[in-house]
């Protein structure tokens, strides 16, 4: 059954959302409808706005509404620290865990097989970055693939003859994982970062 041709074209929209399936997405714009005029206008300003204001803050890349952005102003945060990652939903990952540092955000989902350009890394940012704030250490942050292993490796080689330590997240076995189900690379780099208990 088909569904008139603007709630298609709203559940299209709602489909092209990482993910958001075509069952999520119909379900989605079939609420829409349930909903008020006021609450369905106040959904498509607070996109409109969050597009109109959201940037990228100049100094390290995450999306804020001022600039630079809160991180950046934190005066409790370690300058000496300096995280590395690939988009600001890894900012928002890694800070839950208490991580106390700043952040680089290259805003790039790299990807070896379309064309990975590893020239686009902003790397005057960066050193200027290191140079104003006497960053001790680089956190790279990237995602466990073979394009965040080229990046980092890249960015590590880039940034290592500046005397500045260059570490990487560990990678391990998930809490609840059974071994038997995880995957060769994954258990091999356990095995080699295992730590002393």
């Amino acid at each position: 059954m088909r569904l008139a041709a603007p709630l298609e074209k709203l559940v299209d929209e709602f489909a092209k959302l990482p993910g958001i399936g075509p069952k999520t997405a119909q379900r989605l714009a079939l609420h829409i409808m349930r909903v008020s005029q006021q609450e369905a206008a106040g959904l498509a300003n607070a996109i409109i706005q969050a597009k109109n204001q959201v940037m990228h803050c100049e100094t390290c890349g995450y999306l804020t509404d001022k600039d630079p952005c809160a991180i950046c102003s934190d005066p409790e945060r370690d300058d000496s620290l300096l995280c590395l990652v690939e988009e600001s939903q890894d900012v928002i990952a890694i800070d839950r865990t208490g991580y106390r540092g700043k952040y680089f955000v290259l805003n790039n989902n790299f990807q070896l097989l379309n064309g990975l350009d590893l020239r686009k890394i902003d790397f005057p940012r960066i050193f200027d970055i290191l140079d104003k704030r006497q960053v001790k250490e680089i956190i790279i942050a990237t995602n466990p693939t073979i394009d965040g292993e080229v990046v980092a490796r890249y960015v590590a080689e880039t940034t290592r003859p500046r005397g500045i330590k260059v570490s990487k997240l560990a990678y391990g076995l998930p809490v609840g994982g059974d071994i038997e189900y995880i995957d060769e690379i994954t258990l091999r780099r356990s095995l080699d970062g295992r730590n002393e208990i």
